[in-house]
Parts: structure tokens; sequence; C-alpha cells
């Protein structure tokens, strides 16, 4: 599809939300490959606030909070940063699991429990992304019966 080009906001949070999920499936099965890897803290992605943000700004609903602006007396003054930027998920460390002897704290129950959750996910993003196409496969079949 042509970057320009928006056939409707729902699709680009389907698209934003399908890649999220790709990206959390593959830190799951990392955390697992890590599962006799002394010292392995296991991970996951906080995406939802990046969805949420997505959301916001697809549907120009405004900023979350009022944002203070650095005010620049000269020029030569950097420009203001956002730090973290909220539009990229955020991996963080999983709290409440016992650490084993060794200080790994993947638990392989947990890990393939949150897995199957997200690949139901992805499964429901990928079909929702399909009927999209199919709409616009469905209306250009028929203007060609014109």
């Amino acid at each position: 599809m042509y970057a320009g080009f928006s056939t409707s906001k729902s699709k680009q949070l389907v698209d934003s939300a399908l890649g999220s999920r790709v990206a959390r499936n593959q830190l799951i099965a990392s955390n697992i490959a890590n599962i006799d890897t002394p010292f392995y803290k296991a991970k996951d992605i906080d995406f939802e606030t990046a969805l949420i943000e997505k959301k916001r700004e697809v549907y120009k609903l405004g900023a979350s909070e009022p944002k203070l602006e650095l005010a620049r007396t000269n020029d030569k003054h950097f420009a203001a940063i956002d730090f973290p930027s909220i539009k990229i998920p955020t991996i963080y460390l999983r709290d409440g699991h016992m650490a084993r002897n060794d200080a790994n704290t993947v638990d392989l129950d947990i890990e393939t429990s949150e897995m199957s959750k997200n690949v139901l996910m992805i499964q429901a993003l990928d079909s929702a992304s399909k009927k999209h196409g199919d709409i616009f496969k469905s209306v250009i079949d028929a203007s060609g019966k014109i």
C-alpha cells in the first residue's frame, strides 16, 4: 500500500497491534530459549501503551496529558526530545516470579501460556486484516461487473 494512502483508520490500528504482537511473540520465544541461562530475567513488552498512543494519533484525540514545552532562549540550544518515546513498545522485566538457584526467572508454564494467548491475538488480528482486504476485493470485483 502507498505510504500516503490510508483506506481506514482501523486498518492502521490493526497493523500496529499486529506488529506489536509479533514482537511480543519473539520476546516470549527468547525467554523460552534462555530458560537455562543463569541470571537471565524474563522480559515482556508493554505495547498497550503504544497502541493507545497510536489510537490517539490516528483518531486525532489529542495528547494524553498536558505537555510542558521547554523554552529555547537561544537558537543554539538543543531541541527537547521525548524520552522515553511511548510510541515504541517498552520492554520490561517481569516481576513476581521466583528466581531459581541460578537466578533465572523464566517459568516455562507462564511463558507457554502467554505465548498461546498471544498467538490467538495474532490470529484474530490477521483475520481482521484479511477481512479488510476482502472488502476492497469485493468492491473491485463488483465494479468490474458494471
